[in-house]
């Protein structure tokens, strides 16, 4: 995991922080309800759309990722799919599935806190969500609240192992 970087998490805007610190809650809601502590937000023009948090073991479906059904979500609220301006935030780097659907949706802009160098579809692994073959790019900003959402993780999964 990169160190922290005192001046760039001073660049971060305001804004960035506030709706990634209600992708954190969104996480320990799903930690709290034994589902991997991943949480998203879409926001529009400043607007809270949608949010949304892993729920692949509550309803065994392996698509219920975080981003997935904030993307569901947000699309049902504006009445379109196409997410055009739009900025999601994360708590961990999008997985393959997810990266494309964060291109399918034209989301402008995606902003996730700790990198996820096992399955992380958006610089880690590979860059789904700036693939210039695709359709669409968003851009991306990496790191915001980053320590927060990895002690989040590391928690939960340190919990995980040693119960019996």
């Amino acid at each position: 995991m990169p160190e922290f970087d005192p001046a760039a998490a001073q660049a971060v805007a305001p804004d960035d922080l506030h709706w990634m610190q209600v992708a954190l809650d969104q996480a320990r809601e799903a930690a709290a309800a034994a589902e991997v502590p991943v949480g998203a937000v879409v926001v529009a023009e400043g607007r809270l759309l949608a949010l949304g948090r892993n729920e692949t073991r509550a309803t065994q479906d392996p698509t219920a990722h975080a981003e997935i059904l904030a993307l569901r979500r947000a699309a049902q609220a504006s009445g379109s799919w196409r997410l055009a301006g739009s900025t999601l935030y994360v708590t961990l780097e999008p997985c393959a599935m997810c990266g494309g659907a964060i291109v399918l949706a034209r989301v402008a802009r995606l902003v996730f806190a700790a990198s996820d160098p096992k399955s992380g579809a958006c610089g880690s692994l590979r860059n789904v969500v700036q693939d210039p073959r695709l359709n669409h790019e968003c851009q991306v900003t990496r790191g915001v609240l980053e320590a927060e959402a990895a002690a989040l993780l590391r928690q939960f999964f340190a919990a995980l192992r040693a119960a019996p």
